[in-house]
């Protein structure tokens, strides 16, 4: 019994984080960008700063009618923000917070991570294929390109962090997790947030959605609910690219004076912070640019750090 309830809290848990942080970074995105781009933005709803923002969105989105399109699959169509959405909440389980505050502490956990995030990617190529439409398919190929071009270079500067530390657990990498791997591993970290970016297709690596171009990409047929999933899935897939930078490159829970899990959320937060901050700052690339930095920039410099990472340990014995 006792174990079934330590699974059922466990659980609960996870659901919660994944249904609250995502909101979280959605809200903090919006009044992060109209700071940076000096404008005001939405500031009546619920008064305070226009705190109540998001919930409005929320109740706008839940009013409008599911459209489906005559020539769509409608059951790949009505499949694909699932598809999108669940596979963040999956990898969540396996994210250490704190010492002994993970959900399930597998052996191979980056490795899970990394095959799982892989899947979320699915859902745009499925919602583009199913849509009966030119655009959407447009950005469903241009969707695979990236998840084809940008996976190596994050499973290299992936596979740098557990050479280091002699295991593929997520809580025994940030138990291994000293500070000077903070320039130790400086290259695989930038390069493991950058192809996040890239397969999470945020600016400035947003070519599958391109609204000057693509209209919305795969989205382009979507409405009410269904958009709102994919738009919640770009959002967690924030907070897990953020975790899990956290976890493998900036020590996840160690830190001084404060409680493990306040320091992993405080890291979390910055980083999240950084990739709003890059979409305001940086225009969308072309897609020729896209591909370009995927094998002539990040994958040699994946291919350093590793070769780096493998130098150092035979060295320290």
């Amino acid at each position: 019994m006792a174990v079934v309830l330590d699974v059922a809290v466990r659980l609960a848990v996870i659901v919660a984080a994944f249904l609250v942080l995502p909101l979280i970074a959605g809200q903090a995105e919006h009044k992060v960008m109209a700071h940076m781009q000096a404008r005001l933005g939405p500031m009546r709803a619920g008064g305070f700063h226009g705190w109540a923002q998001l919930i409005a969105d929320g109740v706008k989105f839940a009013q409008k009618e599911e459209v489906v399109p005559a020539a769509a699959d409608r059951r790949v169509f009505a499949l694909a923000p699932a598809v999108a959405l669940i596979p963040y909440l999956v990898v969540l389980v396996v994210v250490p917070v704190g010492p002994g505050l993970v959900g399930v502490d597998l052996d191979a956990g980056l490795f899970f991570v990394l095959a799982v995030m892989g899947i979320g990617v699915l859902g745009s190529i499925m919602a583009g294929w199913a849509s009966g439409n030119k655009y959407s398919v447009l950005g469903g190929i241009r969707s695979a390109a990236q998840l084809v071009s940008y996976e190596l270079p994050l499973v290299l500067a992936a596979s740098s962090v557990a050479m280091a530390a002699g295991t593929l657990s997520l809580p025994g990498i940030v138990e291994a997790w000293r500070w000077w791997w903070l320039p130790w591993q400086a290259i695989g970290a930038v390069v493991f947030f950058t192809a996040g970016l890239a397969e999470l297709r945020r600016p400035p690596f947003d070519m599958p959605i391109a609204e000057s171009e693509i209209i919305m990409g795969p989205m382009t047929e979507y409405t009410g609910m269904r958009f709102a999933l994919f738009m919640l899935a770009e959002y967690a897939g924030i907070i897990v690219l953020s975790a899990l930078t956290t976890v493998l490159f900036l020590g996840g829970w160690h830190g001084p004076l404060l409680p493990g899990p306040v320091w992993t959320l405080l890291k979390v937060a910055a980083l999240v912070f950084v990739v709003i901050w890059v979409r305001v700052s940086y225009p969308r690339l072309r897609e020729d640019q896209l591909q370009r930095l995927a094998w002539v920039g990040l994958v040699p410099l994946a291919l350093v750090q590793l070769a780096l990472t493998g130098i150092v340990r035979v060295l320290a014995g």
